[in-house]
């Protein structure tokens, strides 16, 4: 080979080396580029994959073409290669409607050439998918596919549908805040920044009597009016600077009237300051009302007897009346509002009110456990001067207390009383001889004696159960004569508890006895039944009433004896008396010295039996009330100085003084001159008899008074001796008719000394008047007589 050979060689291998420099660095840079591309498409394809929006390609045969983030976007493993595979598989891809519904929306984008937007929620999944849509780009896909771009839109809509959730709540929240506002029975209102107003409800419309909210907003009218120069606007925008609520009490004219009102301004931030205002006259006029009622309490608790003290849920006093101070020996320096209620024991055990105690700690300790106590706490506390005190702890609901403690001393004592009264009433009802049983008004037995039992012929183990009075009825009936009488028993007690009046009864039991009782209603309310035995004195009676029969038929055939007998004695009496007036007068012939006086005597003692059958006479017709009595006008005063003179020889005869002592001014009294000069004749004759020689008689007419008349009044006839007089005996003896020196003993009889004291007062009782005799031994007898004065 030659040199130029070589040297052709080595250019064409140097060109060829050129050549493969160049291609090798072509292949280089391209190689680069190429790594460059890859490098860029894996980053594309990273970022398509990262991409929020996935690309879904599907041909217009049908065939899909998309990443498998994707896939799992539908619930697919990866994405099948036709569109109508997508709703094969139930749970996953895409339901069937939602396939009809894209299959739709390709359609019409491909005759319209419009792009598309569907929102799908695959049933596999809780993801929410947007579907945007159009014809594919050629340099993406073939002409007639179409490219859907699709964003997983789940937390959007998700919190989309929260917000719609918490939009139409606050919606509803808002309605309802507005209703309820405008429906509040307060006036509310919410001022602008500037504080104006911008709202009112229809309550703050109705107190400041606008037409509308729109005009009240409009013409800015205030509830309340300005106060200390401050107006409400200005009020609110002092609390909107602070930051802070502003709550006040003011006045305010509602409907004509003032009224109390809680004013509250609430800054709102940036929006503005609401408001609102609280009608509280009601709840001030409780306060007062309260406030009166705790001071009207307090001052009749002052006024009560009981002490009372009020503790609060501290332990501390609050309140204690006088009669409590007093009772635990407490000065006013101890009691202050707010004394501890430790303390106050032991100032009332210093002052001795508290009981004696071995460990005084612990009671008070156990005293204070009051106030966590359910119910009340009632205690008696023996003090060692003698006193009884009734303590009573009653707990408030609010954690307080109330103590009551009141003096039981007197209480104690009457109780003490009674019980011993209650025991001496039952020995008392034991001892009595009469069977005594109380009855209630509802008709049972409440006590009885141990005579009742005996009197009825009852069982204890029946009186013991309380009977009702129609049991004891049912009890007495088998012991009665006649055992319908028992209601006799029932009708008495009914009457004394129920009708409150005294009745008496008497029933005759089977064995004989006759029972008396009464029914005596008692201040209790109760009823007394008293039952005695009269069976003796019905025996008695019976006896009485025989014998007193017996004495009044002989009384009555005594009247009748003595009357025939003295007219049968006054015949006779009258034919003697009539011959020995013969006889003194000379018809008989002419009688010696001792014949007159023998005749004499016979006319003196006839003359005195005449008297005494005339009273004899007198006294029977009197006594059987058929004594004849005229009436005629006695001039008193010369009446009595007639019969006065008529006895001038007796008062003679012992050397008597008769004073009489009246006038003519006396008067007057009707009555029969014959009787009424017998009665005070015998008046008369007794106090001559009675008066020793030498002695005083005094005779006085006085007239007592003077009635209404031209008559009227009494006149009174003194007739007094200065006799030995008589005591109360010998005067009960002279008065029925005897003697007064003649005193019945052993063997002796009683001798009449006539008729004249009681025939005297039968004859002034005749006349409407009365008799007195006052006597005494040695003081003489005065006899005392009281006519009516014409």
């Amino acid at each position: 080979m030659n040199h130029a050979a070589l040297v052709l060689l080595g250019l064409a291998l140097a060109g060829w080396m050129l050549v493969a420099g160049r291609l090798w660095l072509a292949g280089r840079q391209a190689l680069a580029r190429a790594q460059g591309m890859q490098g860029m498409l894996a980053r594309l394809a990273r970022m398509v994959e990262e991409n929020p929006a996935q690309l879904l390609v599907v041909h217009a045969d049908g065939r899909l073409e998309g990443s498998a983030r994707l896939a799992g976007w539908l619930g697919l493993e990866q994405l099948p290669p036709l569109l109508e595979r997508l709703d094969n598989t139930p749970g996953q891809g895409l339901a069937p409607a939602q396939l009809a519904s894209l299959r739709e929306a390709m359609g019409a984008s491909q005759r319209s050439s419009r792009p598309f937007r569907l929102t799908l929620t695959p049933p596999g999944g809780q993801r929410t998918l947007v579907l945007r849509g159009s014809q594919a780009d050629p340099q993406v896909a073939p002409a007639g596919a179409m490219q859907i771009w699709v964003f997983d839109n789940s937390e959007s809509a998700q919190a989309l549908a929260r917000l719609q959730v918490d939009a139409a709540r606050a919606r509803g929240d808002f309605s309802a805040l507005v209703g309820l506002i405008e429906a509040a029975p307060m006036p509310m209102w919410f001022r602008g920044q500037d504080g104006a107003l911008r709202l009112v409800n229809s309550a703050y419309v109705a107190a400041v009597g606008g037409e509308s909210a729109a005009q009240v907003v409009t013409d800015g009218v205030e509830l309340v009016e300005p106060i200390d120069g401050q107006t409400p606007a200005q009020v609110a925008l002092g609390a909107a600077g602070r930051g802070e609520a502003v709550e006040r009490l003011v006045s305010a004219t509602i409907d004509g009237q003032r009224r109390a009102m809680r004013v509250n301004d609430l800054p709102l931030g940036a929006e503005g300051i609401a408001g609102y205002a609280v009608d509280v006259e009601d709840m001030e006029e409780l306060a007062r009302s309260l406030r009166a009622f705790r001071e009207a309490q307090r001052s009749m608790l002052d006024l009560l007897s009981a002490g009372v003290a009020q503790f609060d849920a501290g332990r501390r006093l609050n309140f204690a009346n006088q009669p409590f101070q007093r009772l635990l020996a407490l000065k006013p320096a101890d009691v202050p509002v707010g004394q501890g209620f430790e303390r106050l024991l032991d100032l009332a055990r210093e002052g001795g009110r508290v009981p004696e105690l071995r460990d005084y700690p612990a009671w008070r300790r156990e005293r204070a456990r009051w106030f966590a106590h359910n119910g009340a706490q009632e205690e008696a506390w023996p003090l060692s001067d003698g006193t009884h005190l009734r303590v009573v702890a009653q707990p408030m609901p609010d954690g307080g207390l109330l103590l009551i403690v009141e003096d039981r001393t007197e209480t104690l004592r009457i109780a003490a009383m009674r019980d011993t009264l209650l025991r001496t009433r039952t020995a008392t009802f034991d001892s009595l001889f009469e069977a005594v049983a109380v009855f209630a008004p509802d008709g049972r037995m409440q006590l009885w004696n141990r005579r009742f039992a005996s009197a009825w012929g009852l069982e204890s183990e029946l009186l013991d159960s309380h009977p009702h009075i129609g049991d004891l009825l049912k009890a007495v009936a088998p012991g009665l004569a006649q055992a319908e009488e028992a209601r006799a028993l029932g009708d008495v007690v009914r009457a004394a508890t129920l009708d409150r009046r005294q009745t008496e009864a008497r029933l005759k039991l089977a064995d004989g006895r006759v029972l008396e009782f009464a029914g005596v209603p008692l201040p209790d309310g109760n009823g007394l039944l008293t039952v005695l035995d009269i069976t003796d004195a019905q025996k008695a009676e019976a006896a009485l009433r025989e014998r007193n029969a017996a004495l009044a038929e002989a009384d009555r055939l005594k009247t009748r004896f003595l009357a025939n007998m003295s007219y049968e004695f006054r015949t006779p009496l009258t034919s003697i008396t009539g011959f020995a007036e013969l006889l003194q007068a000379g018809l008989g012939g002419e009688l010696s010295e001792g014949g007159r006086e023998y005749v004499a005597a016979i006319l003196a003692s006839s003359a005195r039996l005449a008297e005494q059958i005339e009273n004899v006479l007198d006294l029977s017709q009197s006594e059987a009330g058929l004594l004849p009595m005229a009436a005629e006008a006695i001039d008193l005063f010369p009446f009595i100085t007639a019969i006065a003179g008529d006895r001038s020889a007796r008062l003679g005869e012992k050397h008597l003084s008769l004073d009489l002592r009246g006038d003519r001014s006396a008067g007057q009294v009707r009555g029969d001159p014959r009787r009424l000069g017998k009665a005070v004749g015998h008046l008369i004759d007794n106090a001559i008899a009675a008066s020793p020689e030498g002695a005083r008689i005094r005779l006085d007419l006085v007239t007592l008074r003077q009635g209404p008349g031209p008559g009227g009044g009494r006149i009174r006839i003194i007739i007094a001796d200065q006799g030995p007089g008589m005591d109360s005996a010998m005067l009960a003896r002279a008065l029925g008719g005897l003697k007064p020196d003649d005193e019945p003993g052993e063997g002796a009889l009683e001798r009449r000394q006539g008729l004249g004291l009681p025939l005297a007062s039968q004859l002034i009782e005749a006349h409407g008047g009365t008799l007195d005799i006052h006597s005494r031994p040695g003081a003489g007898t005065q006899a005392i007589i009281e006519l009516p004065r014409l």
